[in-house]
């Protein structure tokens, strides 16, 4: 039995009658979020006239996460906006039974030597595209991010023989995908619910996601029986040295597939949504930035090509140098601390629970940010700088327990290890192909919406390394969001 709440819990100043702080969520969120640390470690907010408690004590959130998780469910109204569109993936799934069981049976699908399997192909992948852009022109990077990303992913979840017309559709259709997404998750459920033709063509597409996948697992399903593929069916297959690599481009995807207890139809096309709008948004998102802060930073450049040069020499890139590149994984790890990539996540209390001395009743919202965990200045000093040095070995253990950027406990995402690789491929690869890059666009402003996104972000790249640029001031610190209305729901995070 918990012992009573003594502490009482402060409500943030500022809320307004009817929308309460949801002005402030959708102009300043992480200015407004950040702020909340100054009036205690469990601090009540309204979104509207409903109100939410918020952590800013990331030991508390541990007990969110970890320790009293079982009185904490996945779930709350940005779970419910987002169940629309990822049905019941991981990431929207309640918490019991059929979240164990699923978790269970796809955690395979991202231990390291499955990862691993498929790494050279993801490599192939990225180096074609990312070789095929062209030089010295302004290209949208938040864009090709999320594009290479998204690319590299379906070889690693479907297979590197994916029929060419469904890499293409898939490539076109989320990008779209994900702005409506973030639109129903923005705007109030009634707005979302009405027969307007934005929710319409929201509808549709998502309506063709799902058909593509249906496309994708019955091609893998084909292939998993012995069927062959249009290419080593033509005439000139006979006798071809690929042809027998192509029979063994198997994906993540065909773990399902071939399990003992497989997944319904329905429930596959649940978790390949969940799993591929994780992929593009989140590793998207960081790789933007980090080629960013890499850009505003020669000496960082340097270094990372430093590493490059000595553990690849002259020969391409493999899958396994990226565990003899510890330098480019702390560069990542820095931009997924500094910006997110997730600002806000809930979960509900299943019953009445004293939370560090302040009682959260039972059906609130509990809300964590790892945004504001990670710049917490108690914990990273100067948080607002870029300093890739914070995750040496002798300085990682003070940040423990901050660094909340993959969730913690049994909703922790599945795929950590999958990200990190993912990461660390696509910029050895862009480094290896550009021997220099430069920003064309004025520093990019932080929008937190989905994720924490640049707001345009245009950068031009060169084969031949350029002279030796000066360091810049800081990175841009306005923070704007687009003014969406009251209730702005971001995404959830871990699975």
């Amino acid at each position: 039995m918990n012992a009573p709440a003594t502490s009482p819990t402060r409500t943030a100043p500022g809320a307004l009658p009817l929308l309460g702080h949801g002005l402030q969520l959708a102009r300043s969120p992480l200015p407004f979020i950040s702020s909340l640390r100054e009036h205690g470690p469990v601090v009540r907010i309204r979104i509207g006239p409903t109100p939410a408690y918020v952590v800013t004590d990331p030991a508390l959130t541990r007990k969110v996460l970890v320790t009293d998780a079982a009185h904490y469910a996945k779930g709350g109204k940005i779970i419910d906006a987002l169940r629309v569109f990822f049905g019941d993936g991981l990431a929207t799934i309640a918490d019991g039974d059929a979240h164990l069981r699923n978790r269970r049976l796809m955690q395979p699908m991202f231990n390291k030597a499955h990862i691993a399997d498929r790494g050279d192909a993801m490599i192939d992948q990225v180096t074609a595209m990312v070789g095929a852009w062209p030089e010295a022109r302004p290209r949208e990077v938040y864009e090709d991010m999320n594009e290479v990303t998204l690319a590299a992913f379906l070889v690693a979840l479907f297979g590197a023989d994916l029929p060419e017309h469904l890499e293409s559709e898939f490539t076109a259709l989320m990008p779209e995908i994900m702005k409506g997404t973030i639109r129903q998750t923005i705007l109030p459920p009634w707005v979302t619910r009405l027969p307007l033709p934005a929710n319409r063509a929201h509808a549709q597409r998502v309506a063709r996601l799902r058909a593509l996948i249906d496309q994708a697992i019955d091609h893998r399903a084909s292939r998993a029986a012995g069927s062959p593929s249009p290419a080593e069916t033509a005439p000139d297959a006979a006798g071809c040295p690929h042809a027998a690599a192509r029979e063994q481009q198997t994906g993540l995807f065909d773990t399902l597939l071939t399990a003992e207890d497989p997944l319904t139809r329905q429930q596959l096309q649940d978790e390949a949504i969940t799993l591929l709008t994780g992929a593009i948004e989140t590793t998207g998102t960081t790789l933007a930035w980090t080629l960013y802060e890499i850009s505003r930073q020669p000496r960082i450049e340097r270094r990372l090509r430093e590493e490059l040069t000595t553990v690849c020499g002259d020969r391409p890139l493999r899958y396994g140098d990226l565990e003899h590149l510890p330098y480019a994984r702390r560069v990542l790890q820095e931009a997924i601390r500094k910006y997110g990539p997730a600002w806000l996540v809930t979960r509900t209390a299943t019953r009445d629970i004293d939370l560090g001395g302040h009682l959260v009743p039972r059906g609130a919202d509990v809300v964590w940010s790892p945004y504001l965990h990670q710049h917490d200045p108690d914990v990273f000093a100067d948080p607002d700088a870029f300093d890739p040095d914070r995750w040496t070995p002798e300085n990682v253990s003070a940040t423990r327990g901050s660094f909340l950027a993959f969730g913690d406990g049994r909703r922790k995402c599945i795929g950590e290890n999958f990200a990190w690789a993912e990461l660390q491929i696509i910029l050895a690869t862009v480094l290896r192909t550009w021997q220099s890059f430069e920003l064309t666009s004025p520093p990019p402003r932080a929008q937190a919406v989905v994720t924490v996104k640049p707001d345009r972000l245009t950068m031009q790249f060169r084969r031949k390394a350029a002279p030796a640029r000066p360091t810049t001031g800081g990175p841009a610190q306005e923070v704007i969001v687009p003014e969406p209305g009251p209730d702005t729901r971001p995404t959830p995070s871990g699975s």
